[in-house]
């Protein structure tokens, strides 16, 4: 198992233009086997929501579920960088309640950097838990908080207007110290501009190639959901397919009497079935 990499790990991989791989992450097995797979980063996102709730967006997601899931992903990986995901009215109130839950995610779940939406308009929240001591990564362009207010999914940075603002907020981001920033679903160019103008990691999805690394969300990746995922999501595995086949088949097994056979079954010790059948006589 390899050694956990650290925050100076990822700016010495920006400068050697070594990618960063980056995945979601929400619950103990996943995370194991991330581990094991030589992950660089995971984020047990608010994406949860919608992956393992069902809700329809992530407004409902609390910080108590987030501290649960964290708490379960860094059991099952120790070694790996572990990112907790600020959920909706987590952060947006105040500077004070924003760096109280990011001290949670720290405390309760020993995360090694949490993650808020936004740019300039939360820029008092990022340097007020920068400041308390705790590493930040930012998010910036199609947040799925932002895809509420919009209605729709929608990419960022597809005009001149809208490209200069996601340029400004990465820019107030990175001043405000945080190590990292997350791009979603914005254009190619701009990413790359972006990504050229910082000295901090840029993390994709959905915005070319150009990043300093790559992130997805695991469902959509191992095909968990059948439901809508984005254009920029990429199916490595359909085992949504899988697992109802094996359903399936269960259900068939036990119908017909095919599950369970001997080999599944604990028997008692010898003789013991003998005195039992006597001990039932004499009832």
């Amino acid at each position: 198992m390899g050694k956990k990499k650290s925050v100076l790990d990822f700016y010495k991989m920006k400068r050697d233009g070594e990618k960063i791989t980056f995945l979601t992450c929400d619950d103990y097995p996943t995370a194991t086997f991330a581990e094991k797979a030589g992950l660089d980063m995971l984020l047990v996102g608010d994406s949860l929501g919608m992956v393992v709730y069902g809700y329809k967006d992530t407004r409902p997601v609390t910080m108590e579920q987030m501290i649960v899931h964290a708490e379960a992903v860094r059991r099952g990986a120790p070694n790996t960088f572990v990112i907790g995901d600020m959920p909706f009215m987590s952060y947006q109130e105040s500077v004070d309640k924003a760096v109280y839950n990011a001290g949670r995610f720290y405390k309760e779940a020993n995360v090694d950097a949490i993650k808020l939406e936004g740019g300039r308009r939360v820029i008092n929240q990022i340097k007020g838990i920068v400041d308390a001591g705790m590493v930040l990564m930012g998010h910036i362009g199609l947040t799925l908080l932002s895809s509420g207010q919009l209605g729709e999914l929608k990419a960022s940075g597809r005009t001149a207007k809208s490209a200069m603002e996601l340029i400004l907020d990465a820019k107030a981001i990175e001043e405000a110290g945080a190590f990292a920033i997350l791009l979603e679903a914005v254009t190619p160019e701009v990413g790359k501009i972006i990504t050229e103008r910082s000295r901090i990691p840029i993390l994709g999805i959905g915005t070319g190639i150009d990043c300093d690394g790559q992130v997805l969300i695991v469902g959509d990746m191992l095909g968990l959901s059948e439901a809508f995922t984005p254009k920029f999501e990429k199916k490595y595995a359909s085992l949504s397919n899988d697992v109802t086949k094996a359903f399936r088949e269960y259900i068939q097994d036990v119908k017909e009497e095919k599950f369970p056979e001997e080999k599944h079954v604990y028997k008692m010790e010898p003789g013991e079935r003998e005195k039992l059948e006597k001990l039932i006589s004499d009832i």
